[in-house]
């Protein structure tokens, strides 16, 4: 059985740590205790029955009780597991800072989608330096895929940006 358990604001971890040693002291049927990342004020405890849980929370510090019914797995199945998102972040693309270099421009040089981080190189910086930062802190504003390759009439190919993008660029110089 699932239950949900109201407990004081930002003291997750600690209500979670003290469950865990009284339901191990105890030898309590608790089979798992999850703190859902991004709920704050409450904890998710799958016991045996009812009593038991009541027996693993009573007159704990930072616990305020538990939630009335029982809950499905169903119904708490989107805050346990995450949410692969699909960054579509690739080495040589242009960015747009968004965390603590707000507005500069920069070129991502690596990415890592297992840690959710892209190392950039900050263009208007003298010295290019590497700065790792997470993907969503970044915006991209330009592709390396936007360079179209054209066959010349030699059969050698080119690459060569995008028109449309330049004239993008110079409708925006003429703004300042």
């Amino acid at each position: 059985m699932l239950f949900i358990i109201k407990v004081t604001t930002n003291k997750e971890d600690r209500a979670v740590e003290m469950i865990t040693d009284r339901a191990t002291k105890k030898e309590l049927p608790v089979y798992a205790v999850v703190r859902p990342h991004g709920l704050k004020g409450y904890i998710i405890l799958e016991v045996a029955d009812r009593d038991s849980a009541e027996e693993a929370v009573f007159n704990l510090p930072y616990v305020k009780g538990i939630i009335g019914k029982t809950v499905s797995y169903e119904e708490i199945q989107q805050m346990l597991e995450p949410k692969a998102e699909e960054m579509n972040i690739e080495v040589g693309d242009i960015v747009e800072m968004l965390g603590q270099f707000k507005g500069e421009q920069a070129k991502v040089t690596r990415v890592d989608k297992g840690k959710g981080e892209v190392v950039v190189s900050l263009l208007g910086a003298s010295v290019p330096i590497p700065v790792t930062v997470k993907m969503d802190n970044v915006k991209v504003i330009r592709r390396e895929s936007d360079e179209v390759e054209e066959e010349n009439a030699d059969g050698s190919k080119e690459k060569k940006k995008d028109e449309s993008e330049d004239k993008d660029f110079d409708e925006f110089a003429e703004e300042f």
